[in-house]
């Protein structure tokens, strides 16, 4: 924000669906505070930063890779049926009807389905596993859900409502 405005403002729910996930990052435990103290008192070398560069041919050979990621038709329909669930909460989880005011965007299923396929291939694995469209649900859906104000009084956040759905939506 330019120096002459107070605080920041947030982006319209169009606008936040663009992105990719939200992905919250805390502060470092002592370990990783301890790093990055010694990596700032560091000087490298041009050379030694360009030893740590990626190419973009390794960017693209990684991109191919995880599009090739295999995800079976019946998790496609998981995270379908999770993304729907934000739509249209399920009768038996009544509270999840009193919070969502929106539910995720088609953009959510692509989110899911492309990062689902990421984190299977960064833990060596050709094929997607329940578990990876879990890990990254959180992220991916947390921007995309609106809550109401009767969920915002009682402080409900969006990480409750995936949770919710994520233990009532099936796994298959």
């Amino acid at each position: 924000n330019p120096i002459e405005q107070e605080g920041t403002y947030p982006l319209p729910e169009a606008q936040l669906d663009r992105f990719l996930m939200y992905v919250r990052i805390t502060y470092p435990d002592s370990r990783a505070e301890q790093k990055i103290l010694h990596l700032s008192r560091l000087e490298q070398t041009q050379t030694q930063v360009a030893n740590h560069l990626i190419s973009q041919d390794q960017i693209m050979t990684a991109r191919d890779e995880v599009r090739k990621v295999y995800l079976s038709p019946d998790l496609e329909q998981y995270m379908i049926q999770l993304v729907m669930a934000t739509r249209n909460p399920p009768k038996e989880i009544k509270k999840l009807a009193q919070w969502i005011r929106f539910g995720a965007s088609p953009r959510a299923t692509i989110a899911l389905d492309r990062c689902a396929k990421a984190h299977a291939w960064l833990h060596n694995r050709d094929f997607v596993a329940p578990d990876d469209i879990q890990a990254v649900a959180y992220e991916v859906l947390r921007h995309r859900i609106l809550l109401t104000y009767m969920a915002e009084a009682e402080e409900v956040t969006t990480d409750d409502c995936i949770r919710e759905i994520l233990q009532w939506v099936a796994v298959p």
